[in-house]
């Protein structure tokens, strides 16, 4: 199988492209939740995929996106290959590759755009969980933790884009993707430098686990919400007023629900070419959009008062909510191939903090006002808190068609991770048989682990406290010290550097520990109460 490059003539094969995918993905997938997003790996295919779920998917870049083009602009996947005569490269050091030319040029993305893709790809599933979020760390400590957890967020974003103007500049590159900044600060330590290529593998490997998890998370999400809506079909109303049902018709488990799902994700999967699923993206987008606003105005049109909540939750809950908003701060791959990708790359800074602090703020909103408004009954998304009249039992199913189309979108990263090594192995013959036999046992294996962990809010911990804090928190930080360690850097500067890893690096722990801990304890309280009801 042969592959191009837009702007490439060269073709191909697929050892090749294996090597490329191995060489050039990180970065985040898309997650369209609300917005949709531009979420992890795959620096190359995030912003093919942003057109993709925006809508605006050119035709030309559409047929080329099912052999897929890993790469902002030309290819320097190869790395022993020099760029073309008209590419922006210099020799490293040089004065002018010191001011980080971008790939992008004028053809690339306007502060809006920009803008716009940014928050797509920090507005996420997690925005659902965190009034569950706050009240894990109760009703001051979490919004103010919030806050800071924000503050340090976009904090170690800029610290990954001057890590890679630096980087891309000494080894006189024109871009660097996440994966390929930790490859080089590496080399720049000497007891590092004959592991480097361990530091591109660690980082893909916390993207994948990202890109999967979100998958799990997608299936519980689906279950519950889908579950709901059949369970009190009977019983709603057109009063959104009165929450209250009259019949409530017993369904299946909510894991029986997600073998129902299994094999239509399963055929989702099957499309390949994201020019498909560009027309139900931005339905899918504008939906959940739509949804989203209807969600704020019930929360702000139903707070109670007084309101009697603890100002502080129990220490024990805290690295839950941890978890659950390190995983919310989930666009920190987005950051280099969108401003990689900028007309302007000097505005790229004003994006971010203009961007993030619209995040924030949404953030620190929605977990507020959502705790207030549904108290200690605050469930693990707040759409299963929603009135169980048609409008809101309309915003659950708006927001299950929307996460049914984002699978495939997070699903399209990793796949492109790990498919193309294997199918370089095989024939030709064969290699469509592979391609689609490793997608059905990697959706399979999601929806497996959904079914063992069927608990929406602790999926979400688990895997923000597993990946998503490696990735925003604890590697940005080591890597501005491996990178600027031989040059005069301050012992202040080190010293926060150490300080903010070592917190994300004990959120990791703490939250891993409890987040397991607690699907352990509700799992055995579930098959207590199973066995219970056959006696």
């Amino acid at each position: 199988m042969l592959f191009s490059v837009p702007g490439d003539d060269t073709e191909y094969n697929d050892a090749e492209r294996a090597r490329c995918a191995s060489l050039v993905c990180s970065g985040r997938a898309i997650n369209s939740l609300h917005l949709s997003a531009v979420t992890e790996p795959v620096d190359a295919g995030k912003l093919l995929i942003s057109e993709a779920i925006s809508g605006k998917l050119h035709p030309t870049n559409a047929s080329m996106a099912s052999d897929i083009n890993y790469q902002d602009g030309p290819d320097f996947s190869r790395r022993d290959e020099s760029p073309a005569e008209d590419e922006p490269i210099h020799s490293p050091g040089s004065p002018r590759q010191t001011e980080y030319e971008r790939i992008g040029g004028r053809t690339g993305s306007s502060f809006l755009q920009t803008l716009i893709h940014l928050l797509k790809g920090n507005i996420g599933t997690g925005l659902l969980g965190l009034p569950l979020a706050v009240k894990n760390a109760g009703l001051v400590l979490g919004p103010l933790s919030l806050l800071a957890m924000g503050i340090v967020a976009v904090h170690c974003m800029n610290l990954l884009v001057r890590c890679a103007h630096h980087l891309s500049a000494k080894m006189g590159k024109p871009f660097l993707s996440y994966g390929d900044a930790v490859e080089y600060g590496m080399e720049n330590v000497s007891w590092l430098s004959r592991h480097s290529l361990w530091g591109r593998r660690v980082v893909n490997m916390f993207l994948n686990i990202t890109q999967l998890g979100f998958c799990c998370v997608y299936f519980v999400f689906l279950s519950d919400n889908v579950k709901q809506v059949v369970e009190t079909a009977n019983g709603t109303t057109g009063n959104c007023h009165n929450n209250q049902t009259a019949v409530i018709v017993p369904s299946y488990d909510s894991r029986l629900y997600m073998l129902f799902f299994l094999p239509f994700i399963i055929v989702l999967v099957f499309i390949r070419n994201l020019k498909y699923l560009a027309p139900l993206s931005l339905v899918a987008n504008i939906s959940m959009c739509v949804s989203l606003v209807l969600i704020y105005y019930y929360c702000l049109t139903n707070i109670p008062y007084p309101i009697n909540l603890p100002l502080a939750g129990r220490g024990v809950d805290y690295p839950l909510f941890f978890g659950t908003a390190i995983f919310a701060f989930e666009g920190i791959g987005v950051v280099l191939p969108l401003e990689n990708k900028m007309q302007n790359p000097r505005n790229f800074t004003t994006v971010l903090y203009l961007g993030m602090g619209i995040v924030t703020t949404l953030y620190i909103s929605l977990g507020t006002i959502g705790y207030i408004g549904f108290g200690e009954h605050i469930r693990g998304s707040i759409t299963l808190n929603l009135p169980l009249c048609w409008l809101y039992q309309a915003v659950k199913l708006l927001y299950s068609f929307g996460i049914y189309i984002t699978y495939a979108l997070q699903f399209y990263v990793s796949a492109e991770i790990l498919i193309p090594p294997a199918v370089a192995r095989c024939g030709p013959r064969w290699a469509l048989m592979v391609d689609l036999s490793i997608r059905v046992a990697l959706v399979v294996l999601t929806c497996a682990l959904a079914i063992l962990i069927p608990e929406l809010d602790l999926v979400i911990s688990l895997v923000g406290s597993v990946s998503s804090s490696a990735l925003a928190l604890i590697i940005p930080p080591l890597l501005q010290i491996i990178t600027f360690h031989n040059e005069d850097m301050k012992l202040w500067v080190m010293v926060k550097d150490i300080g903010i890893s070592l917190i994300g690096f004990v959120g990791f722990v703490a939250g891993t520990y409890i987040s397991i801990q607690e699907i352990v304890a509700r799992n055995s309280s579930r098959h207590n109460g199973t066995h219970l009801q056959l006696l």
